[in-house]
């Protein structure tokens, strides 16, 4: 190989080698910071009622177990268990011999009354033994007025027979009632409510109740007294609510939930998916970004929970833009653009 071939493969080789080489002040590329996308939510003002939720069981406004004051033998049965009675509807007929002994003894006292009346009028008869006379009558009035009502038993308001213990024919032993009859129009619940909340409760409030086994429905009621002392083990006190129930839908011993609302406040309000949770502490947070375009890392006072949002009682003010996606890629202070 002659010189100058020897030359030409030198300088190719010198070419290939210093392709991949960087000059030594040659300066690198500039690698361009990646700005977080976020998207906000303006916080706003609205009116938060602040209520709370418990669970009861419906009552029978009245209930009345209906029975004789002495033992007898049934002799009618006019009402079966689930009927709906009026006040003074006959319910049951018990035997009637003593009652017709005292019927007919009433008569004869107030004949005789009414003949010894014209005597003392006239002169014929001492006042004193006009007294014993009509002393007699009002003593038989009064006894056949008690044996009427224990003979013809009667409903004393109106509701649904709920019980029925005897038969035609059978003696009463005086050990249950012959009927039960409950009051269901309206009904009443009564609310075991924190000790705490005593003085945020007063009669007349309304409430709402909701049952399960009604799902569909939603019933308002008013408290309509408070008791006035406290559960020693449960530090609760019992309210008292009535539904009116005009359609006899809600019944005795149902489950039902009744929502309290104590009063209402203009707060702050938040979705609830701004709110960070540190784990290990409860603290709660929200970043909001500033009008340069910084998240700023906000500690959060938190009230109640309405729907998907949260009272927030401090840490925001009305205007803010609270970070509603993202946010978990944040750091307090960093550079962000809000997504439109």
């Amino acid at each position: 190989m002659d010189n100058i071939s020897k030359m030409v493969i030198l300088a190719a080789a010198a070419l290939v080698c210093g392709c991949g080489v960087k000059k030594k002040n040659e300066p690198a590329a500039v690698t361009q910071e990646r700005i977080p996308v976020v998207s906000v939510s303006t916080v706003e003002r609205r009116d938060v009622a602040h209520s709370e939720v418990y669970s009861s069981t419906v009552l029978a406004n009245v209930t009345n177990n209906i029975a004789p004051q002495t033992g007898a033998r049934i002799q009618k049965i006019r009402a079966e268990v689930g009927d709906f009675v009026s006040a003074g509807q006959i319910l049951a007929e018990m035997d009637r011999v003593q009652l017709d002994q005292a019927r007919l003894k009433l008569v004869n006292d107030s004949t005789e009354l009414a003949r010894l009346r014209g005597l003392y009028e006239v002169g014929g008869l001492s006042k004193s033994d006009y007294d014993a006379a009509e002393l007699g009558y009002k003593v038989s009035r009064t006894s056949y007025a008690n044996l009427l009502e224990n003979t013809i038993l009667r409903a004393p308001v109106s509701g649904v027979v709920t019980a029925r213990n005897y038969d035609r024919g059978d003696m009463y032993t005086m050990t249950q009632p012959i009927f039960t009859v409950q009051q269901i129009t309206p009904v009443k619940l009564l609310v075991g409510i924190s000790e705490s909340d005593y003085s945020r409760v007063n009669r007349g409030d309304k409430v709402t109740v909701e049952a399960d086994a009604l799902p569909s429905r939603r019933f308002q009621g008013t408290i309509q007294r408070i008791y006035p002392t406290m559960d020693a083990s449960s530090h609760t006190f019992n309210a008292e609510v009535i539904v009116p129930n005009a359609d006899r839908a809600l019944r005795p011993g149902m489950f039902a939930r009744v929502t309290v609302t104590f009063d209402t406040q203009n707060s702050v309000m938040i979705p609830d998916i701004a709110v960070i949770k540190l784990q290990g502490s409860g603290q709660r947070m929200a970043y909001v970004v500033t009008e340069s375009g910084v998240a700023q890392l906000r500690v959060l006072t938190l009230g109640v929970h309405v729907g998907k949002e949260y009272e927030v009682l401090s840490g925001l003010d009305e205007g803010d833009k609270v970070v509603v996606k993202g946010q978990s890629s944040l750091q307090d202070g960093v550079k962000v653009k809000v997504e439109q």
